[in-house]
C-alpha cells in the first residue's frame, strides 16, 4: 500500500509541476490528507523566479535618499521600510497561490472596507485555490487601514493582502 501511495503521490507531484509551468505560477502549495495521521505536504516552486528584483527596488530607492540628502540619513531609512506592505507588522499575508474575492458571491457585498472594524476570525476575504474557496481570517482585532490587492486579482505566496491596525 505504501508502494501505491507513493507512486500516486509521484504522479499527483508532477501533475502539480505541469499546473505550475502551464499557468506560469512561481509557487504551488497543497496539502492532502488521506486520513487521520496521514497526509502529503507539496510546495512546488520555481527556483528561477526568486522575487529577487522586489527587493533591489527598495535599496535602490534607500540609496539615493541619503546621497541628496547626506544630513539626515536616518530619516530616509524608515520611509523605504514602511514602503514595504509585507513588512508591516499588521499585514496579513496570502497563505496560498490563487485568486482573491473581496465578497462571498458576485453581487454581494465586500467582506472588508478601508476603515472597518474587525474581530480576530472575521473573514478578510477569499483566495480561491484549485477550485477550493479559502476564508483568510484577520488574525488580529483591529481597524482596516489598507487594502492592497483587488478583486480577481492572482496572488502569490507570501502577498500581502490586508494591513490591520
Amino acid at each position: 500500500m505504501t508502494d501505491t501511495n507513493h507512486e500516486s503521490d509521484v504522479a499527483f507531484i508532477k501533475a502539480l509541476a505541469e499546473l505550475l509551468r502551464e499557468n506560469d505560477l512561481t509557487e504551488l502549495q497543497v496539502k492532502r490528507d488521506y486520513g487521520p495521521d496521514d497526509s502529503l505536504n507539496v510546495r512546488v516552486s520555481r527556483g528561477t523566479l526568486a522575487v529577487a528584483p522586489a527587493p533591489a527596488a527598495p535599496v535602490t530607492a534607500a540609496l539615493p535618499s541619503p546621497a541628496a540628502s547626506s544630513s539626515a540619513p536616518a530619516a530616509a531609512t524608515p520611509p523605504a521600510a514602511s514602503d514595504d506592505p509585507a513588512a508591516h507588522p499588521g499585514a496579513v499575508l496570502s497563505p496560498m497561490v490563487g485568486t482573491v474575492y473581496m465578497q462571498p458571491e458576485p453581487d454581494a457585498a465586500a467582506f472588508v472596507s478601508v476603515g472597518a472594524a474587525v474581530s480576530e476570525g472575521d473573514t478578510l476575504l477569499i483566495v480561491e485555490a484549485m477550485k477550493t474557496m479559502n476564508h483568510i481570517p484577520a488574525p488580529k482585532s483591529g481597524t482596516v487601514k489598507r487594502i492592497l490587492v483587488e478583486d480577481g486579482a492572482a496572488v502569490e505566496y507570501g502577498t500581502p493582502l490586508v494591513i490591520i491596525e
